[in-house]
């Protein structure tokens, strides 16, 4: 197949901007360049060693090369000390190192059990009592032993975190303390191959990929049978581990297991499990899952809700006139479903995607924000791993489910910031933007048959000076959550072999029994589209010309394309 370029598509970017709130590098950039030490891959009885090249059946040594081409303006902070750098002074002694006063959102400890359990996890027996991380006591296995339990072994996806010394932390499915054998093998694999001055990465089993992302006191093990490739699973470990870094902080983290190497993490983690699990996309097919997505942690980017570019500025106008005088205020969000209506900051400063939906995970499955306004410590990892935020959260009023985040390095300022939220509010009920912003909310999404190219099913649209991202309506055949599934294995399995560094390539046509599949990355962008399977490979080339013109037209409404600050 022949090259866009060369075919009169249109050489803009829709999108572009000058200048972008967020950190706009690349995720598999940046993650090669975080992990000090590329790991060996474990196949079976095969260990290759770092920098490798290309396997068959997607087994795939990452090199530590890093990509070339987009431009990093904050390397995230490498020191932990932004909060310092905004307020070198500030007043340490109100709470002690890592102290976090939990707000409402994060419900009490869960209960456990404690059993241990024998056996492997590639063992398979009959069938027996079914088990979930919400069961309630008394209907588990007696035993206790999952690792014989034919369901919990046929998830397609596990995810374990255990402490370095092997202590039991998480588990995605089951209680994690009748599992104990099993993450005392963990821990073992781990061990052995550090003390061989390397560390481990993926082994490969019957189909199944265990993947390792050690970050030490902590280590983080999945279990998949997907078609996620092992940089990809090892990126989303990274958010799960991010997850952890919001409610305890790295510094406090490490200080705990200073202590104590045995230290048992969940007492400090207790009631926010339920983050971790959000953030995990379910086994099952859960249409709010479905339209709300994984392809922002695909892309490495962040969904916009589209709106008309005058409603935006007042929004925009609204936040800065009431929070410019605002000392050491940091971010002021605004989202909804997932999706980011405005962000103002503070100069010099800028926000990061995996930052963003940790925020935006927090929301989604904190029912508690509806109902009052709240103030919660919050850290970001990415923007400062080892101090917190103060957040204060609420939603603009009863008739607009928008979310407005205030993030300040004071912990004193809950009611100033309750007060500039209420003039936000008010100013923009009187310019009438909360009725836009329901509209925007209540707009399923891209709808290609008004655009007029219905041969199109599906796109994904990345601009990467601003790692904003844009998708169209999901409809049918891909509105149920089983087609969904079967939608996204494909973008991700086209997503990991463009961006393949041992074989890159920047353009992939394929047809398929029940669609044609395009995948194009420029400097520019990056673009996915399925195809109606009666499309002919001719036809692609004047269809994707007519798509980008046509968000370059409504790129205004569609897309962020300033970076206001305070």
């Amino acid at each position: 197949m022949s090259d866009p370029r060369t075919d009169g598509v249109d050489q803009c970017e829709p999108g572009a901007c000058e200048e972008s709130s967020l950190i706009t590098t690349d995720s598999f950039e940046e993650f090669s360049h975080e992990i000090n030490s590329l790991p060996a891959v474990v196949d079976d009885n095969r260990v290759e060693a770092d920098g490798g090249g290309i396997s068959d059946e997607g087994r795939t040594v990452v090199s530590d090369e890093k990509r070339v081409g987009d431009d990093v303006r904050v390397d995230g902070p490498s020191d932990g000390s932004n909060i310092m750098k905004i307020q070198d002074d500030l007043n340490t002694d109100q709470l002690p190192d890592g102290a976090m006063s939990k707000s409402s959102s994060f419900s009490s400890a869960k209960s456990r059990e404690f059993n241990t359990s024998t056996a492997s996890l590639a063992e398979t027996t009959e069938p027996t009592t079914s088990v979930s991380r919400n069961t309630t006591p008394g209907t588990e296995l007696e035993t206790g032993d999952y690792l014989h339990d034919v369901e919990f072994l046929n998830r397609k996806r596990h995810v374990f975190i255990l402490s370095s010394a092997g202590k039991p932390i998480y588990s995605m499915h089951g209680n994690e303390d009748k599992l104990a054998t099993l993450f005392g093998v963990m821990q073992a694999l781990v061990s052995f191959i550090q003390s061989g001055n390397d560390t481990i990465k993926s082994i490969h089993a019957a189909g199944v990929k265990f993947v390792f992302l050690v970050k030490s006191p902590l280590i983080l093990v999945a279990v998949s049978r997907t078609s996620h490739s092992v940089q990809q699973i090892q990126l989303q470990l990274t958010d799960v581990y991010n997850q952890i870094l919001s409610t305890l902080t790295l510094s406090h983290m490490i200080k705990t297991f200073e202590r104590r190497k045995n230290f048992d993490l969940r007492r400090l983690l207790a009631g926010s499990e339920r983050l971790i699990d959000h953030l995990l996309v379910s086994d099952k097919c859960d249409r709010k899952r479905v339209s709300n997505n994984p392809f922002s942690f695909m892309t490495h980017s962040v969904r916009i809700l589209p709106l008309q570019p005058s409603v935006r500025e007042t929004v925009v106008s609204a936040i800065q006139s009431n929070c410019a005088k605002i000392k050491n205020l940091v971010f002021a969000v605004l989202i909804a479903n997932n999706k980011l209506i405005a962000l103002v900051r503070m100069k010099k400063y800028f926000i990061h995607p995996a930052d963003l939906r940790l925020i935006f995970n927090l929301i989604e499955c904190s029912e508690s924000f509806k109902s009052a306004e709240s103030w919660t410590p919050l850290c970001l990892p990415k923007f400062d791993s080892s101090g917190f935020l103060h957040a204060h959260v609420s939603y603009l009023a009863e008739d607009c489910q928008a979310c407005l985040l205030l993030l300040s390095i004071e912990r004193d300022v809950f009611y100033t910031l309750s007060e500039a939220k209420r003039k936000i509010t008010e100013k923009l009920r009187r310019s009438n933007c909360l009725e836009a912003i329901n509209d925007a909310i209540n707009n399923k999404g891209i709808k290609l048959l008004n655009i007029g190219i219905p041969e199109i099913r599906h796109f994904l649209y990345k601009s990467k000076s601003n790692a904003q991202l844009l998708c169209s309506e999901l409809t049918v055949p891909y509105s149920s959550g089983e087609q969904f599934k079967r939608l996204e294995g494909m973008y991700f399995r086209l997503h990991h072999r463009i961006h393949n560094s041992g074989r890159p390539v920047k353009l992939i046509y394929q047809m398929k029994e029940k669609e044609v599949l395009l995948a194009w990355v420029t400097q520019a962008y990056e673009l996915f589209v399925t195809f109606e399977p009666t499309v002919e490979k001719n036809e692609v080339i004047s269809l994707v010309n007519k798509l980008l013109k046509w968000i370059k037209k409504e790129e205004n409404s569609l897309f962020i394309l300033s970076a206001p600050t305070f």
